[in-house]
């Protein structure tokens, strides 16, 4: 949630479930639930939401909703199910990340987004790492990084 709209658990949690028992026996993709804008899709086991006030752009919520959608398509390898998407939630938190920000719709092309969640995920953390990957990191110096040597009693200077 990006504005207090609901601002405690509870009142969450009754909007959630007012949505989803107006919404999981139906076919369509959109709903106008207590003044809200509600695109949806559902696969398998899963349902994602993508939710507005009635002045937004239903289109441009189906595009953050699609983008969400097709980039966890990719990174679970066409795999989005409950399960997958458990094991896999740091990669969902990125790219919802990666797609808006406060609210505000940063990016809405899905391939953009799977090569910025596995640039990011790139970066594990050292006690996750194997020992072949600690190895071949320690060989590398850093980028930007120089070294420096100082000789005592060098007539150049240091």
């Amino acid at each position: 949630y990006y504005d207090d709209t609901y601002p405690s658990v509870k009142e969450q949690k009754a909007f959630e479930k007012n949505i989803f028992n107006k919404t999981h026996r139906t076919d369509s993709e959109i709903a106008l639930l207590e003044g809200l804008t509600v695109v949806y899709k559902s696969s398998i086991d899963l349902y994602f939401y993508v939710i507005g006030s009635s002045y937004e752009n239903e289109l441009m919520l189906m595009a953050v909703l699609n983008c969400l959608f097709d980039s966890l398509s990719q990174m679970l390898r066409k795999n989005v199910e409950k399960r997958a998407l458990l094991e896999n939630m740091e990669g969902l938190f990125l790219a919802v990340d990666e797609i808006v920000d406060g609210g505000v719709i940063l990016e809405s092309d899905p391939q953009q987004v799977v090569h910025r969640v596995a640039l990011r995920g790139e970066d594990v953390p050292l006690t996750e790492q194997t020992v072949s990957q600690v190895y071949l990191f320690s060989l590398q110096p850093p980028s930007g990084f120089e070294f420096f040597w100082n000789f005592p009693n060098n007539p150049l200077g240091p």
